[in-house]
């Protein structure tokens, strides 16, 4: 095909980012826009700036290609405007060569290449790695037809991907809205009880009796948020020595106990299973034992339903991090409680519906996947010299 195969110090120019001194931001429009990293980044450009500096350290220019280059390093973004870039980026400034497009087209098809240095806090890459990656370069007006079927092909999967991932939303939405109902239309003989009156509260020790230094390699778990906010019990970072836990007794779980996150991610809820590791739970965590009233399950759900969390906000503090302000207040929150045969039948109805839910919710996510894996095949194939014509078989198959 006659392409060569050029590294990026050779045709473009990279600046790596550096952060100004935090005296210098300010949200009120002062100076230039400021990133410091991904977060602010679109499907392909930039958006708008929340913060601004006056004190400009590296600089990039409207049309220049942005790579985060930490945690995580490759995803690419175009610049729209004079911008001053932190750390966490670099820009890549096309020359007369390439065409920007086909550049950032090129970044995008090494993305998964794209490789940083694992470090104690951050993957990252560096200018010169940047400047290494080889990008097969074509004559300009190669280029400039390549870039535009890739942009006809990437509109049609674009439109497909947004559609599906609508189509996920309202899956979702669909069973948070069918949960919601069942605990404000209830039924006969459903009361209303105070979450005191059914179960048992502990709330995690004091974070200063936990200190990293007393963990041990092996021993009884100390479970943690991550626990109850991805519901899995199989992961444990921390342990201590039976000495420690007989101390910390009070604070052990057992099987049908629930634990909810306190902090940040705060309000998730998750049963814990037979046959887990003895443990106990840390200062982030709040440990419910139901009595014989209420089933673990039927309470899981309520605490996942709007009313809760609603109420659950309503009395967290805390101005930067929402944490939950006092097991007193918890206590008094109201649920509405059926009797058990009925909570038994409740249960199976949201089961039901969580599990069409989640079958639906798995057909929209692997076609978000076959969309994802259509675009990097279509990519391979222009970078490689074989993308003649748009693949229209491919795209239709795949949005259809």
């Amino acid at each position: 095909m006659g392409w060569e195969n050029i590294a990026l110090g050779d045709f473009c120019e990279v600046i790596a980012g550096q952060s100004p001194e935090g005296k210098y931001y300010n949200d009120t429009g002062d100076g230039l826009p400021f990133y410091q990293g991904k977060k602010d980044f679109g499907s392909k450009f930039i958006g708008e700036p929340r913060t601004w500096t006056t004190h400009i350290t590296k600089e990039a220019q409207a049309g220049d290609v942005l790579m985060s280059v930490r945690a995580p390093v490759g995803p690419i973004n175009f610049a729209t405007e004079k911008a001053c870039i932190g750390r966490g980026l670099a820009a890549i400034r096309a020359s007369e060569k390439v065409d920007r497009d086909f550049l950032f087209y090129g970044l995008l098809s090494k993305k998964n290449e794209v490789s940083g240095n694992e470090g104690a806090v951050f993957a990252s890459i560096n200018k010169k790695q940047i400047e290494a990656i080889e990008i097969p370069l074509p004559p300009l007006p190669e280029q400039k037809r390549i870039v535009a079927i890739l942009d006809e092909a990437f509109a049609g999967i674009d439109a497909a991907v947004a559609n599906t991932e609508k189509n996920l939303a309202n899956a979702r939405e669909l069973f948070e809205s069918y949960l919601n109902a069942v605990f404000t239309q209830k039924g006969d003989g459903w009361v209303e009880k105070k979450l005191g009156e059914l179960c048992g509260f502990v709330r995690g020790p004091f974070g200063g009796s936990l200190k990293k230094s007393i963990f041990v390699p092996e021993g009884y778990a100390v479970y943690e948020q991550r626990n109850a906010i991805y519901d899995q019990f199989d992961e444990i970072r921390y342990f201590i020595n039976e000495t420690k836990f007989k101390e910390m007794s009070r604070f052990e779980l057992f099987p049908n106990d629930l634990i909810m996150s306190c902090s940040g991610t705060m309000g998730r809820v998750a049963i814990v299973p037979e046959g887990i590791k003895r443990g106990i739970i840390n200062q982030a965590l709040l440990k419910l034992s139901p009595s014989e009233e209420v089933m673990s399950s039927f309470l899981k759900y309520w605490m996942d339903s709007e009313a809760f969390q609603d109420a659950l906000k309503m009395h967290s503090g805390g101005a930067a991090i929402q944490n939950v302000a006092s097991v007193k207040v918890l206590k008094e929150i109201e649920i509405p409680l059926p009797p058990t045969e009925i909570q038994e039948k409740v249960i199976e109805q949201i089961d039901a519906m969580l599990e069409q839910s989640s079958c639906l919710e798995n057909i929209y996510q692997q076609k978000l996947d076959a969309l994802a894996e259509l675009k990097q095949s279509i990519l391979q194939k222009a970078f490689a010299g074989e993308l003649n014509t748009l693949p229209d078989k491919e795209i239709e198959e795949a949005t259809a």
